[in-house]
């Protein structure tokens, strides 16, 4: 039987342990990680903790729903084992009707047609040489590194998040919808999966010192995540998001890491990372209420 189980009394060893050995594990599913960035959060759990399924969840003037919060792009049902459409309608139903409306998505090994809408990801596997994968690139993506003149910009790793994040703030924010308290969590979940090794911040400088761009890739087991990344007008017409990312890809290349580029549903975001030659990666979203 599935069990709803609330935070405080969730086997935190046994959930993690279940997300590790996951075939579709993602770093934001971990309890560490969603206690930082979720208002509030429980689980649905079957057969000792064989299968898990977050709930992320929040209230307001006292309607509780599930949403998907800031930094999380793929969620859903988590298992070493094959999770099949069956299994997924009876986790569905077995979300508590006290949520007035479910608005989340599951991640690429969740699929149900029938239930979910498609959304786009772009992944890209670094176990070749730097050599190889690099001739994979789209001829304008090889064109612009090997433009890279290290007199001119200079692309290396930082301890600190605050000033990408400041310049994202600086260049975006009228155009995103992104709350400040996320940009709180944000800089919390940098600090605290830096003392787990489990960040890189990459950033392009000029030689004056100004920041032109940033970007922060998370890592687990399996996957380097491009979880947040901030740009300047000068660093875009100069490309420097396309020296960061290949920096990642050959610090990483010859490895088991695959590089989730985390989207996009953008065609002018999608081209730039098939550019790199990333592959499509299909996860899902999910929408109910009550009502519907």
């Amino acid at each position: 039987m599935i069990k709803y189980i609330k935070r405080e009394d969730l086997d935190i060893q046994k959930y993690d342990d279940c997300i590790k050995k996951a075939k579709d594990s993602r770093i934001y599913a971990y309890s560490f990680y969603l206690d930082i960035v979720a208002s509030s959060w429980d689980a649905l759990v079957l057969n000792e903790y064989e299968y898990v399924m977050p709930i992320t969840w929040n209230s307001k003037y006292f309607i509780k729903y599930i949403y998907s919060p800031a930094w999380t792009q793929q969620l859903g049902i988590f298992s070493s084992n094959t999770i099949s459409n069956e299994l997924i309608k009876k986790f569905i139903k077995a979300i508590p009707k006290k949520y007035f409306k479910t608005l989340t998505n599951f991640n690429s090994g969740n699929s149900c047609s029938n239930l979910f809408d498609e959304k786009t990801n772009y992944i890209l596997p670094l176990n070749t040489s730097y050599k190889e994968l690099f001739k994979k690139y789209k001829y304008i993506r090889r064109r612009v590194k090997l433009q890279f003149d290290s007199s001119k910009l200079s692309i290396f790793s930082t301890d600190e998040c605050a000033e990408v994040i400041q310049l994202f703030v600086e260049q975006k924010q009228e155009e995103v919808s992104v709350k400040h308290v996320d940009y709180v969590r944000l800089e919390r979940l940098v600090s605290f999966l830096q003392t787990l090794n489990k960040v890189d911040i990459i950033v392009a400088k000029a030689p004056n010192g100004e920041l032109l761009g940033g970007a922060i890739f998370l890592k687990d087991d399996n996957r380097i995540t491009y979880l947040f990344s901030s740009i300047s007008q000068i660093g875009r017409d100069k490309q420097v998001m396309t020296f960061i990312i290949d920096s990642v890809i050959e610090k990483y290349s010859n490895s088991n890491f695959i590089l989730d580029f985390e989207g996009s549903m953008i065609p002018g975001v999608a081209f730039f990372f098939k550019s790199f030659g990333a592959i499509k990666e299909t996860y899902f979203n999910y929408q109910k209420s009550l009502f519907s």
